[in-house]
């Protein structure tokens, strides 16, 4: 399957691989560099609960300062995760 690149840099997926990968609308699509290639994992869209806070330790200072340096922490977790999984599987 192949599709061409928009001039805003945009691709289509294909159809039975959204299916596939049960990716819809709202989704987050969290992308980076692994070896050359790009990677893509989709997350489910960000909900509107604060965890701040809940993982924090009496003593310890806090890991991350700001939402956005919280959702990268998490988004690079997941895909770290998800790419272990995937190695195992092959």
């Amino acid at each position: 399957m192949a599709s061409q690149v928009s001039e805003r840099g945009q691709i289509t997926i294909d159809r039975e691989l959204r299916e596939k990968l049960g990716v819809r609308p709202g989704m987050v699509a969290y992308q980076r560099l692994v070896a050359g290639r790009l990677e893509v994992v989709f997350l489910p869209g960000p909900h509107r609960r604060s965890l701040y806070g809940s993982l924090h330790r009496e003593g310890e200072e806090p890991k991350v300062i700001t939402g956005d340096d919280l959702e990268e922490a998490v988004m690079e977790a997941i895909a770290e995760e998800q790419a272990l999984i995937g190695a195992s599987n092959t």
